[in-house]
């Protein structure tokens, strides 16, 4: 089912993204997962790709046992970074083949071990590219990343709101937030995005990760803030898992509930392959099935 009608039809939910395992011998441990999550009825579920072929592959493979083994609606997430129009078409008509028909369209990341590559100059040289290119086999439902503290590349929040009202336009059904500690982001983000004129719905991305340094490194990559009141709890104990699960499971059921206070209705939780925090923040948001 497409997500666009998804959204028009539940006004209310969560949403999961997962990464697909490094090779078939992983398919028992993601499923496990996958499994335990899905009895909070989700939204949808995306899978991440990474640039390149085989990382498609692997996200087809891990999609294709979701759809083989469970009812969920899935989403690929693929690149178009250095790629080719015949490259994007063999990619999209796989997905359509196997029955896949959402995508996240994202341009991704510049090869590391290519220090002169110029994205500008290829193909699809930004994501509205790929979501174009995608409108025009009318097969997919298109969602598109959005940046509350705008994209790293981004010269500031005013031109990066221009960049995704050029994806709206290009044809973009919804977008999901790129992660955040601190709400009052989002809001604004969401103010900047309506005013505007964006009125495609805007998932929050809510990270549930447990470790310190990892929510470090992530958020470095991401340009997120951590916010001093969440630091100041975290890096004394960052050898001290029990306690660090503690810490973000708290900070992030406050943050779900600020957003649920605020008229947010669905919550897009990134579950790095684990099940537990994620669902205690679900039963404890009582947004299970």
């Amino acid at each position: 089912m497409k997500i666009r009608d998804i959204l028009a039809k539940r006004e209310r939910g969560i949403s999961l993204e997962f990464f697909p395992p490094r090779n078939a011998g992983g398919k028992e441990g993601f499923m496990k997962v996958v499994n335990e999550l899905r009895r909070y009825d989700p939204l949808f579920v995306s899978v991440t790709c990474s640039p390149g072929n085989l990382a498609h592959e692997r996200t087809v493979d891990a999609i294709t046992w979701m759809r083989q083994e469970t009812d969920l609606t899935v989403m690929p997430h693929p690149t178009c970074i250095g790629a080719t129009r015949e490259s994007i078409d063999m990619v999209l008509r796989k997905y359509i083949k196997n029955g896949i028909d959402n995508i996240l369209a994202l341009r991704g990341d510049p090869p590391e071990n290519v220090p002169d590559f110029h994205s500008e100059t290829g193909e699809f040289a930004y994501a509205k590219d790929l979501v174009a290119f995608a409108g025009t086999y009318d097969a997919f439902s298109i969602g598109v990343a959005a940046y509350p503290e705008g994209h790293p590349q981004s010269p500031n929040l005013e031109k990066d709101i221009e960049y995704t009202k050029m994806k709206v336009d290009a044809g973009a059904d919804f977008a999901i937030a790129q992660m955040f500690f601190d709400n009052r982001y989002f809001y604004e983000y969401l103010e900047r995005a309506r005013k505007a004129g964006i009125t495609i719905p805007i998932l929050p991305g809510i990270l549930t990760v447990t470790d310190c340094r990892k929510i470090e490194e992530f958020s470095d990559f991401c340009s997120a803030t951590i916010p001093p009141a969440l630091k100041e709890k975290m890096y004394p104990v960052p050898d001290k898992p029990e306690e660090m699960t503690k810490i973000n499971l708290e900070y992030a059921l406050k943050q779900c509930e600020d957003l649920r206070a605020n008229g947010v209705t669905y919550l897009h939780f990134y579950t790095m392959n684990k099940s537990g925090i994620v669902s205690r923040i679900i039963d404890a948001l009582g947004m299970g099935k």
